[in-house]
């Protein structure tokens, strides 16, 4: 809990970059994903992977599939610790070998400040590489009072086109994070959080530029290449 809380000292809720603030993203070229995939029946062994995709063609530029194993153990609250490790260093494989395929924004499978204590995988990673990071979710994480009652169901019912959107309000008062509809053919919709260095208006409006379909193309990228390396290796 103390490293969780010095960590999240370090979190920036606001647009740091010139691309954020323009309304066509001018000048942003490259769309991270990451994700922690793990063989089936088997919570030891995972493949770690990070995608690039170019923007706004969304054509993948690069890719690092790597199987890993995870020793620390899940505690609700903290997976951070458990998997950013192994993402850390598939960013900094990147930087080392591909400095110029670098991410300029990195979406994760996960929370940001939509979490019991306001730092989801979104964030830890976010802080510890210093890439402005998003947490697209697809599930809604039950904290702060937030509850998927059936106030919150007709509420997602309300999101009928493309982009439409609502906040998601905690007891405390404080806007944790956004309900999105991504794609018109899908009425399940996202939920998207600030990791770091990004606005929760920049976040939504960027996931909804990279939604093909329903999961945005860098997760939905990333979510694939780790599934098929993992089931290789369980053969």
């Amino acid at each position: 809990r103390r490293e969780q809380a010095r960590l999240k000292a370090s979190v920036v809720e606001q647009d740091t970059e010139q691309w954020q603030r323009d309304p066509h993203f001018s000048g942003l070229e490259r769309v991270g994903g990451v994700d922690l995939s793990y063989i089936k029946g088997d919570d030891s062994r995972a493949c770690a992977s990070l995608v690039v995709l170019s923007y706004p063609d969304l054509e993948v530029l690069y890719q690092d599939c790597r199987m890993v194993a995870v020793s620390a153990p899940y505690v609700a609250g903290f997976l951070a610790f458990r998997e950013v490790p192994f993402l850390v260093e598939a960013v900094q494989r990147l930087q080392q070998e591909e400095p110029q395929l670098q991410p300029q924004v990195l979406l994760v499978d996960g929370n940001g400040l939509l979490h019991p204590r306001g730092f989801g995988t979104a964030c830890h990673l976010g802080v510890l590489t210093d890439l402005p990071c998003i947490g697209v979710a697809k599930n809604l994480l039950q904290v702060d009072g937030l509850v998927r009652d059936e106030l919150h169901r007709e509420q997602v019912r309300s999101l009928q086109r493309s982009g439409e959107s609502f906040p998601l309000v905690g007891t405390s008062g404080k806007v944790l994070g956004m309900v999105l509809r991504s794609y018109n053919n899908s009425s399940k919709p996202l939920y998207v959080s600030v990791g770091h260095r990004v606005s929760l208006d920049t976040a939504v409006r960027l996931v909804r530029a990279c939604c093909r379909f329903r999961i945005p193309e860098p997760i939905r990228q990333v979510r694939g290449a780790g599934l098929g390396q993992a089931a290789v290796f369980a053969k």
